[in-house]
């Protein structure tokens, strides 16, 4: 039996690739999306992985998960700074939450340093580019049980 995962993606992300190269690197969503999916399938994960521009619609995404039982990563780019609607729902998550950035939001100017979501988030993964949404994955797939930990 599968468990269900969200991968749930911010705005703006659509745009990776192209949007700010030097910082966010040249990988796409989709090419994300294709690694995540590979690792979550080979986990005993249903990977359903999303993207949006919009706070309404991530906020029904995570209503959808928390309905689904679902466990949840997400990267909320843009709303992990001031959107108290996104962790508001957060707070509704009973399977786990890792939170997850390409970039060191630590090393970054403000408003980019402190995130609102890791509040609700058992862990935060930033700084690593696309390889953390790999250990996002894994990380969900031990706190299920799915896998033995690493450690």
């Amino acid at each position: 039996m599968t468990h269900p995962l969200f991968i749930l993606n911010g705005s703006n992300l659509n745009m990776l690739g192209t949007r700010e190269p030097s910082l966010y690197g040249t990988t796409t969503l989709p090419q994300i999306e294709a690694a995540s999916r590979r690792l979550a399938d080979s986990l005993g994960l249903a990977l359903d992985f999303r993207q949006t521009n919009h706070e309404g619609v991530m906020v029904d995404w995570i209503q959808e998960a928390a309905q689904q039982e679902a466990a949840v990563i997400i990267n909320p780019a843009g709303f992990s700074f001031g959107c108290v609607p996104v962790l508001d729902a957060l707070k509704l998550l009973r399977q786990p939450l890792i939170e997850v950035h390409l970039t060191n939001i630590h090393q970054r100017p403000a408003p980019y340093t402190h995130s609102l979501v890791s509040q609700a988030a058992q862990g935060v993964i930033c700084g690593l580019g696309p390889q953390g949404y790999l250990l996002a994955v894994r990380a969900v797939a031990e706190k299920l049980g799915l896998v033995p930990a690493s450690f």
